[in-house]
């Protein structure tokens, strides 16, 4: 049974007793993305945001270039490559795991060679000359699903069964991805909150946490921060999204989720630690 995941230059524990969950910070070096665009473009910017995560205790930097916010449009790969490689160089040596959210198999490579520890894609590795990119490394894998993609993935979401489809969709690319040789140990799941759901999907999808990881055996990344099934539970806009952000964040890691991906790094790394001091399990 597999009990670790294998993340580049790190292993995480996370089957057994007194795994911790581990906190990955985002750091888009985007003009627009939904929630922090424009706030960390420059190199500079990005590296002092990046600085304030690591003091706040992060134990994962995911870097993207390229806003997946619904309506979003394609980002030519010059453009990604100018803004994410400089911070992946500039970050590789400060400790916590780095990974890149990108969906171009060329970014991707330049990412491997830059010493990422993970790629995060929410393409689900689906993209001609994906798998070959990442095959040959030991950087961790993030699968997530999308229904459609980033310009019309919120139009009108439709499923018939959405904890199964997204079941399914992940077995197959999970299936598709050791297939070509890649060591299962190097995969996790997400379940792409946001991605083409509505409100009700996320919930679903949030509610059946546990039966993700049990279904697929392998460990679960839960990305929820300040997006909008956040808003339409607590009525609030973006920027006052923080403590139902960190709500999900603990619903998700009490189902066994093993990574929350979130903007408020210090809040969250606090109500992880207090609510794993409370509970017999560190999960």
């Amino acid at each position: 049974m597999r009990s670790t995941l294998q993340f580049g230059r790190f292993n995480y524990p996370w089957r057994g007793d007194r795994v911790r969950a581990r906190v990955m910070g985002i750091l888009n070096v985007t003009p627009d993305s939904f929630s922090d665009g424009g706030q960390h473009q420059s190199l500079e910017f990005a590296i002092s945001h990046a600085e304030q995560m690591i003091l706040d205790g992060v134990d994962i930097i995911d870097v993207g270039g390229e806003s997946s916010r619904p309506g979003a449009p394609p980002l030519p790969l010059a453009q990604e490559l100018q803004r994410v490689m400089p911070v992946l160089y500039a970050l590789r040596d400060q400790g916590p795991a780095i990974s890149v959210d990108t969906y171009k198999p060329e970014v991707m490579r330049e990412a491997i060679i830059a010493g990422v520890d993970m790629i995060n894609d929410i393409n689900g590795f689906r993209a001609p000359g994906a798998i070959a990119a990442v095959r040959d490394s030991d950087c961790g894998l993030c699968i997530m699903h999308m229904q459609s993609d980033p310009q019309h993935m919120q139009l009108a979401p439709s499923y018939s069964d959405v904890v199964a489809e997204v079941t399914a969709f992940l077995r197959e690319r999970i299936e598709a991805l050791t297939a070509a040789g890649i060591d299962p140990r190097r995969l996790c799941i997400d379940p792409g909150f946001g991605f083409g759901k509505t409100v009700e999907h996320n919930y679903a999808l949030l509610k059946a946490t546990g039966q993700l990881i049990a279904e697929l055996g392998v460990p679960l990344l839960a990305g929820l921060s300040r997006k909008s099934m956040v808003g339409a539970v607590t009525g609030k806009p973006v920027e006052q999204r923080m403590a139902g952000s960190v709500g999900g964040a603990l619903a998700a890691v009490a189902q066994g989720a093993l990574i929350v991906r979130v903007h408020d790094v210090a809040e969250t790394v606090d109500a992880l630690k207090v609510w794993q001091a409370g509970t017999n399990l560190q999960r």
